[in-house]
Protein backbone atom coordinates (compact mmCIF):
# COMPACT_ATOMS: atom_id res chain seq x y z
CA UNK A 1 0.00 0.00 0.00
CA UNK A 2 1.43 3.46 -1.24
CA UNK A 3 0.92 6.97 -1.56
CA UNK A 4 0.41 5.91 -4.87
CA UNK A 5 -2.42 3.91 -4.75
CA UNK A 6 -4.54 6.20 -2.38
CA UNK A 7 -3.90 9.14 -4.81
CA UNK A 8 -5.36 6.89 -7.48
CA UNK A 9 -8.16 5.47 -5.61
CA UNK A 10 -9.10 8.92 -4.58
CA UNK A 11 -8.96 10.14 -8.39
CA UNK A 12 -11.20 7.18 -9.54
CA UNK A 13 -13.81 8.78 -6.69
CA UNK A 14 -13.38 12.24 -8.03
CA UNK A 15 -13.59 11.34 -11.36
CA UNK A 16 -16.58 8.51 -10.98
CA UNK A 17 -15.12 6.72 -13.82
CA UNK A 18 -11.62 4.67 -14.24
CA UNK A 19 -11.49 5.97 -17.40
CA UNK A 20 -11.83 9.18 -16.67
CA UNK A 21 -9.40 9.17 -13.84
CA UNK A 22 -6.59 7.47 -16.27
CA UNK A 23 -7.19 9.99 -18.54
CA UNK A 24 -6.08 12.18 -15.57
CA UNK A 25 -3.75 10.38 -14.48
CA UNK A 26 -2.04 9.91 -17.55
CA UNK A 27 -1.98 6.07 -16.89
CA UNK A 28 -3.45 3.19 -18.73
CA UNK A 29 -7.05 2.04 -17.40
CA UNK A 30 -5.54 -1.63 -16.24
CA UNK A 31 -3.21 0.09 -14.59
CA UNK A 32 -5.70 2.33 -12.70
CA UNK A 33 -8.17 -1.29 -12.34
CA UNK A 34 -4.70 -2.89 -10.77
CA UNK A 35 -4.56 -0.11 -8.02
CA UNK A 36 -7.88 -0.63 -6.87
CA UNK A 37 -7.79 -4.30 -7.02
CA UNK A 38 -4.72 -3.84 -4.60
CA UNK A 39 -6.03 -1.70 -2.23
CA UNK A 40 -8.97 -4.31 -2.36
CA UNK A 41 -6.71 -7.13 -1.70
CA UNK A 42 -4.76 -5.17 1.10
CA UNK A 43 -7.46 -4.87 3.19
CA UNK A 44 -9.50 -7.53 2.19
CA UNK A 45 -12.59 -5.15 1.62
CA UNK A 46 -14.79 -4.36 -1.10
CA UNK A 47 -14.12 -0.50 -2.53
CA UNK A 48 -16.83 0.33 -5.08
CA UNK A 49 -20.08 -2.09 -5.88
CA UNK A 50 -19.98 -1.99 -10.13
CA UNK A 51 -23.92 -1.91 -11.03
CA UNK A 52 -24.43 -1.32 -15.01
CA UNK A 53 -20.73 -0.42 -15.72
CA UNK A 54 -20.80 2.20 -13.13
CA UNK A 55 -18.88 2.58 -9.46
CA UNK A 56 -20.87 3.52 -6.29
CA UNK A 57 -18.74 3.18 -3.20
CA UNK A 58 -19.64 0.93 -0.31
CA UNK A 59 -19.89 2.01 3.29
CA UNK A 60 -16.11 1.13 4.06
CA UNK A 61 -15.08 2.56 0.69
CA UNK A 62 -16.70 5.94 1.41
CA UNK A 63 -14.75 5.83 4.87
CA UNK A 64 -11.72 5.15 3.39
CA UNK A 65 -11.60 7.95 0.86
CA UNK A 66 -12.33 10.12 3.75
CA UNK A 67 -8.84 9.25 4.75
CA UNK A 68 -7.38 8.97 1.72
CA UNK A 69 -8.53 12.35 0.56
CA UNK A 70 -7.23 14.05 3.77
CA UNK A 71 -3.88 12.09 3.56
CA UNK A 72 -3.24 12.98 -0.08
CA UNK A 73 -4.05 16.42 0.35
CA UNK A 74 -1.69 17.00 3.10
CA UNK A 75 1.36 15.38 1.14
CA UNK A 76 0.50 17.69 -1.54
CA UNK A 77 0.42 20.41 0.66
CA UNK A 78 3.96 19.22 2.33
CA UNK A 79 5.39 18.52 -1.40
CA UNK A 80 4.37 22.38 -2.53
CA UNK A 81 6.04 23.44 0.99
CA UNK A 82 9.25 21.39 0.27
CA UNK A 83 9.48 22.21 -3.25
CA UNK A 84 8.83 26.21 -3.06
CA UNK A 85 8.41 27.76 -0.30
CA UNK A 86 7.12 31.02 -2.04
CA UNK A 87 3.83 28.22 -2.32
CA UNK A 88 2.54 29.78 1.00
CA UNK A 89 2.26 33.11 -0.38
CA UNK A 90 -0.32 32.48 -2.96
CA UNK A 91 -3.92 32.06 -3.08
CA UNK A 92 -5.35 30.13 -5.61
CA UNK A 93 -9.70 31.60 -5.78
CA UNK A 94 -11.98 29.94 -7.96
CA UNK A 95 -15.43 31.76 -9.05
CA UNK A 96 -18.41 31.35 -10.46
CA UNK A 97 -18.91 34.08 -13.68
CA UNK A 98 -21.67 36.40 -11.20
CA UNK A 99 -19.38 36.21 -8.59
CA UNK A 100 -16.49 37.03 -10.47
CA UNK A 101 -18.32 39.78 -12.48
CA UNK A 102 -19.29 41.95 -9.25
CA UNK A 103 -18.02 40.80 -6.44
CA UNK A 104 -14.80 39.33 -6.60
CA UNK A 105 -12.38 42.08 -7.93
CA UNK A 106 -13.57 44.33 -4.64
CA UNK A 107 -12.97 40.85 -2.28
CA UNK A 108 -9.42 40.57 -4.28
CA UNK A 109 -8.00 44.42 -4.42
CA UNK A 110 -9.16 44.54 -0.28
CA UNK A 111 -7.18 40.89 0.24
CA UNK A 112 -4.06 42.42 -1.65
CA UNK A 113 -4.15 45.74 0.41
CA UNK A 114 -3.70 43.98 3.54
CA UNK A 115 -1.29 41.20 2.05
CA UNK A 116 0.51 42.62 -0.61
CA UNK A 117 3.57 40.09 -0.64
CA UNK A 118 0.73 37.20 -1.47
CA UNK A 119 0.08 36.50 -5.44
CA UNK A 120 -3.42 35.86 -6.38
CA UNK A 121 -4.44 33.10 -9.11
CA UNK A 122 -8.13 33.25 -10.12
CA UNK A 123 -10.29 30.85 -12.13
CA UNK A 124 -13.45 31.84 -13.68
CA UNK A 125 -15.94 29.34 -14.76
CA UNK A 126 -18.89 27.61 -13.44
CA UNK A 127 -19.66 26.36 -10.20
CA UNK A 128 -19.99 23.06 -11.13
CA UNK A 129 -16.06 23.12 -12.38
CA UNK A 130 -15.26 25.99 -9.73
CA UNK A 131 -16.01 23.19 -7.12
CA UNK A 132 -14.31 19.96 -8.95
CA UNK A 133 -11.50 21.91 -8.87
CA UNK A 134 -11.41 22.41 -5.18
CA UNK A 135 -12.14 18.97 -4.39
CA UNK A 136 -8.99 18.10 -6.54
CA UNK A 137 -7.03 20.43 -4.27
CA UNK A 138 -6.08 22.73 -7.75
CA UNK A 139 -8.29 26.07 -5.65
CA UNK A 140 -8.04 26.97 -2.14
CA UNK A 141 -11.52 28.54 -2.19
CA UNK A 142 -14.41 28.44 -4.64
CA UNK A 143 -17.38 31.30 -4.81
CA UNK A 144 -19.92 29.53 -5.90
CA UNK A 145 -23.59 30.04 -6.66
CA UNK A 146 -26.29 28.03 -5.90
CA UNK A 147 -25.97 23.70 -4.54
CA UNK A 148 -22.97 22.85 -3.12
CA UNK A 149 -22.96 19.09 -3.79
CA UNK A 150 -19.92 17.50 -1.79
CA UNK A 151 -20.26 16.95 1.76
CA UNK A 152 -16.09 16.55 1.60
CA UNK A 153 -16.79 20.35 1.37
CA UNK A 154 -16.78 22.95 3.88
CA UNK A 155 -19.14 25.73 2.92
CA UNK A 156 -20.51 28.92 4.32
CA UNK A 157 -23.62 31.35 2.75
CA UNK A 158 -22.77 34.65 2.34
CA UNK A 159 -24.71 36.16 0.22
CA UNK A 160 -28.69 35.70 -1.14
CA UNK A 161 -28.85 36.66 -4.75
CA UNK A 162 -32.04 36.92 -7.38
CA UNK A 163 -32.59 35.99 -10.53
CA UNK A 164 -34.92 37.98 -12.87
CA UNK A 165 -36.81 37.16 -16.14
CA UNK A 166 -35.57 39.14 -19.03
CA UNK A 167 -37.70 40.22 -21.99
CA UNK A 168 -37.24 42.27 -25.17
CA UNK A 169 -38.49 45.87 -24.41
CA UNK A 170 -41.78 45.80 -26.71
CA UNK A 171 -42.67 42.11 -25.63
CA UNK A 172 -46.31 41.07 -25.12
CA UNK A 173 -45.55 39.30 -21.69
CA UNK A 174 -45.49 42.93 -20.18
CA UNK A 175 -48.88 43.80 -20.98
CA UNK A 176 -50.17 40.54 -18.98
CA UNK A 177 -51.65 41.80 -15.63
CA UNK A 178 -50.41 39.45 -12.61
CA UNK A 179 -48.16 37.45 -14.84
CA UNK A 180 -47.41 33.98 -13.11
CA UNK A 181 -44.48 31.34 -13.94
CA UNK A 182 -46.76 29.13 -16.13
CA UNK A 183 -47.81 32.05 -18.78
CA UNK A 184 -43.61 31.37 -19.86
CA UNK A 185 -44.28 27.80 -21.05
CA UNK A 186 -44.65 28.26 -24.64
CA UNK A 187 -41.62 30.80 -24.90
CA UNK A 188 -38.23 29.99 -26.42
CA UNK A 189 -35.14 30.28 -23.71
CA UNK A 190 -31.86 31.83 -23.83
CA UNK A 191 -29.86 30.00 -21.04
CA UNK A 192 -26.19 29.96 -19.45
CA UNK A 193 -24.54 26.66 -20.06
CA UNK A 194 -25.60 23.46 -18.49
CA UNK A 195 -23.61 23.04 -15.01
CA UNK A 196 -23.90 27.04 -14.39
CA UNK A 197 -25.14 27.65 -11.18
CA UNK A 198 -27.60 30.22 -12.82
CA UNK A 199 -28.92 27.62 -14.83
CA UNK A 200 -29.73 24.85 -12.56
CA UNK A 201 -31.61 27.13 -10.17
CA UNK A 202 -33.50 28.58 -13.08
CA UNK A 203 -34.67 25.06 -14.35
CA UNK A 204 -35.60 23.71 -10.58
CA UNK A 205 -37.52 26.76 -10.19
CA UNK A 206 -39.37 25.84 -13.65
CA UNK A 207 -39.84 22.65 -13.01
CA UNK A 208 -41.59 23.24 -9.74
CA UNK A 209 -44.28 24.83 -12.39
CA UNK A 210 -44.28 21.55 -14.36
CA UNK A 211 -42.39 23.47 -16.90
CA UNK A 212 -39.15 21.67 -18.52
CA UNK A 213 -37.25 23.71 -21.70
CA UNK A 214 -35.15 22.92 -23.84
CA UNK A 215 -32.90 26.43 -24.75
CA UNK A 216 -32.34 27.62 -28.11
CA UNK A 217 -29.60 29.37 -27.10
CA UNK A 218 -26.74 28.04 -24.70
CA UNK A 219 -23.65 30.35 -23.53
CA UNK A 220 -21.43 31.20 -21.06
CA UNK A 221 -22.12 34.96 -21.62
CA UNK A 222 -24.55 37.38 -19.92
CA UNK A 223 -24.49 40.02 -22.51
CA UNK A 224 -24.64 37.74 -25.97
CA UNK A 225 -27.88 35.95 -23.65
CA UNK A 226 -28.82 40.04 -23.05
CA UNK A 227 -28.55 41.12 -26.79
CA UNK A 228 -30.28 37.83 -28.15
CA UNK A 229 -33.37 38.29 -26.31
CA UNK A 230 -33.25 42.05 -27.17
CA UNK A 231 -33.50 41.19 -30.89
CA UNK A 232 -36.71 38.90 -29.79
CA UNK A 233 -35.19 36.18 -30.29
CA UNK A 234 -36.83 34.49 -26.73
CA UNK A 235 -36.14 35.08 -23.09
CA UNK A 236 -34.41 34.22 -20.17
CA UNK A 237 -33.48 33.58 -16.45
CA UNK A 238 -30.30 35.27 -15.33
CA UNK A 239 -28.84 37.54 -12.19
CA UNK A 240 -30.54 41.01 -11.36
CA UNK A 241 -27.10 42.19 -11.00
CA UNK A 242 -25.90 41.36 -14.36
CA UNK A 243 -29.14 42.48 -15.65
CA UNK A 244 -29.63 45.73 -14.38
CA UNK A 245 -26.81 47.73 -16.09
CA UNK A 246 -28.74 46.39 -19.63
CA UNK A 247 -31.99 47.51 -18.04
CA UNK A 248 -30.53 50.79 -17.38
CA UNK A 249 -29.73 51.30 -20.81
CA UNK A 250 -33.07 50.27 -22.36
CA UNK A 251 -31.56 47.37 -23.74
CA UNK A 252 -33.96 44.86 -22.47
CA UNK A 253 -36.91 45.01 -19.62
CA UNK A 254 -37.30 43.00 -16.24
CA UNK A 255 -40.52 40.60 -16.32
CA UNK A 256 -42.56 40.86 -13.16
CA UNK A 257 -43.63 37.69 -11.98
CA UNK A 258 -47.04 37.77 -9.63
CA UNK A 259 -45.93 36.79 -5.70
CA UNK A 260 -42.69 34.92 -6.99
CA UNK A 261 -38.88 36.15 -6.11
CA UNK A 262 -36.00 33.43 -8.09
CA UNK A 263 -33.59 33.22 -5.05
CA UNK A 264 -30.21 31.34 -4.62
CA UNK A 265 -26.79 31.84 -1.99
CA UNK A 266 -23.82 32.39 -2.33
CA UNK A 267 -21.45 29.83 -1.29
CA UNK A 268 -17.17 30.46 -0.24
CA UNK A 269 -16.65 26.54 -0.05
CA UNK A 270 -13.05 25.33 0.66
CA UNK A 271 -11.92 20.88 1.30
CA UNK A 272 -12.32 19.88 4.52
CA UNK A 273 -8.93 18.30 4.74
CA UNK A 274 -7.53 22.19 3.96
CA UNK A 275 -4.71 23.81 5.99
CA UNK A 276 -5.81 27.48 6.73
CA UNK A 277 -2.85 29.41 7.12
CA UNK A 278 -4.00 33.45 8.59
CA UNK A 279 -3.84 34.75 5.57
CA UNK A 280 -5.93 32.10 3.91
CA UNK A 281 -8.71 32.32 7.21
CA UNK A 282 -8.01 36.63 7.11
CA UNK A 283 -10.03 35.95 3.39
CA UNK A 284 -12.34 33.63 4.22
CA UNK A 285 -13.61 35.99 7.11
CA UNK A 286 -12.93 38.85 4.46
CA UNK A 287 -15.93 37.47 2.57
CA UNK A 288 -18.27 36.63 4.87
CA UNK A 289 -17.66 39.97 6.84
CA UNK A 290 -17.94 41.93 3.58
CA UNK A 291 -21.56 41.08 3.50
CA UNK A 292 -22.41 41.17 6.45
CA UNK A 293 -21.21 44.78 6.88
Amino acid sequence: MTLRHLRIFVIVCNEHSITNASKKLFISQPAVSTAIKEIEEYYNIKLFDRVSKKLYLTNIGTQIYDYASHITTLFDNLEDLVKSPDSTNTLRIGSSITIGTYLLPDYIKTFQDKYPTIRTLITIDSSDLIEQMVLNNELDFGLIEGVVHSNSLIHNSFMEDELVVIVPNHSPLLEIPNLKITDLKNENFLMREKNSGTRELAESFLLLHDISITPIWNSTSTKAIVYGVSKGLGISILPKKLVEPFMEQGIISILPINNQRFTRQFHIIYHKNKYLSKAYFDFFELVNQNYQN
